[in-house]
């Protein structure tokens, strides 16, 4: 048995521009079913980071809020804080980058509200008893809201291949404990070369598991409780991400956190992939390289394994541009993100969330 993906390509008319086809997609796809009246509505995307140029143009959340307000939900746009420290880290930062890059009110209609608080620790435990992961640590606002649509931009990304609606919602939902968990689940470790012994972690360490041996600032890892905030304090950047054993558990507890999302939220979802400036990494970083292939499309559906699924089939079908960065595999049907990511099999991702009971991978292509 498979699940409907509803597709739109990118052709428009002057009867038919693209966000009356967008409009149509989401018709199809049932946008009524899973958004009730007075429904609060999480409208999970990433803002990009600041210097990023690939993120979903502001003008087509516009068209999605519209659509959610039309069936009388109430929506907002969200994100959760980052791990690394960059121009998404708290939520000031992280509105102020919003905005800048064209998420403000008056050009996408809705408010934006953090789903992990001022400083990523606004979180909600859920339960979910899985192979690596215990209790997933969720950003409050995303748990809290009647329903969920993750609406994300398609591209590569080193640990998973690539990022599409899984990633969008096992990692863009977590709270910073919970981003920490999936890359690691161990202590920061400190770059001696670059702490300068300033002692800010130190100050910002809740459970003062921080101190100062020879002017380098030392974590005690049986002290530590993996909130992050010390990644994000430090001015020199010396304290980083510790990696965990291999890419593959990594994939696996990302999924297990979208579970954890999407078990508050049974059939009051829907996921939305766009398929355009597919740059060959995340949005996280502070640029974009060109597209590996053309722009496809935007696809939805309830199902996210499926949705992922018919994503990288769509862009693997495509033969590279040419001034891409992919110098092998270029053809139409070769592996683009087993091409730019040899160590990282994107299979995985997919394979597992089938596994958990996420969705299904065999699917159908409904165009619109």
């Amino acid at each position: 048995m498979s699940s409907d993906v509803y597709f739109i390509n990118l052709r428009a008319t002057m009867k038919e521009n693209l966000f009356k086809k967008l409009g149509k997609l989401l018709e199809a796809a049932d946008l009524p079913a899973v958004v009730d009246k007075r429904d609060l509505v999480a409208v999970k995307l990433h803002f990009g980071e600041k210097g990023n140029t690939a993120f979903i143009r502001p003008i087509f959340i516009r068209e999605i809020i519209q659509k959610i307000k039309a069936v009388g939900g109430k929506p907002f746009v969200t994100d959760a804080n980052t791990l690394y420290a960059g121009t998404r880290g708290d939520s000031v930062n992280h509105t102020i980058t919003a905005i800048q890059n064209g998420f403000s009110y008056s050009v996408v209609e809705a408010p934006i509200i953090i789903a992990d608080g001022l400083m990523g620790r606004s979180q909600t435990g859920v339960p979910i008893h899985q192979k690596h992961v215990k209790t997933a640590y969720i950003g409050s606002e995303i748990v809290h809201a009647d329903t969920l649509i993750s609406v994300a931009h398609f591209k590569g990304h080193a640990l998973t291949g690539f990022g599409g609606t899984i990633k969008n919602i096992g990692m863009g939902c977590a709270s910073r404990s919970g981003k920490l968990a999936q890359h690691s689940g161990i202590a920061p470790k400190v770059k001696v070369k670059k702490c300068i012994g300033c002692g800010e972690c130190i100050d910002h360490c809740s459970q003062s598991a921080i101190s100062l041996n020879q002017e380098k600032a030392v974590i005690d890892p049986e002290k530590c409780i993996g909130c992050g905030e010390c990644i994000l304090i430090c001015p020199q950047m010396a304290i980083q991400v510790q990696p965990g054993k291999s890419i593959p558990e990594f994939m696996e507890k990302m999924v297990e956190y979208t579970l954890g999302v999407l078990k508050t939220k049974q059939g009051k979802t829907l996921f939305i992939n766009f398929i355009t400036n597919v740059s060959p990494d995340c949005d996280c970083f502070p640029m974009a390289d060109a597209p590996i292939v053309r722009d496809i499309g935007i696809l939805a559906s309830t199902d996210p394994v499926a949705i992922d699924q018919a994503s990288v089939d769509l862009v693997n079908k495509e033969p590279a541009l040419p001034d891409s960065c992919l110098k092998e595999g270029r053809e139409a049907g070769s592996d683009k993100f087993g091409t730019l990511y040899p160590k990282t099999d994107w299979r995985i991702q997919l394979a597992y969330a089938e596994e958990l009971g996420l969705g299904r991978r065999e699917y159908t292509l409904v165009h619109i």
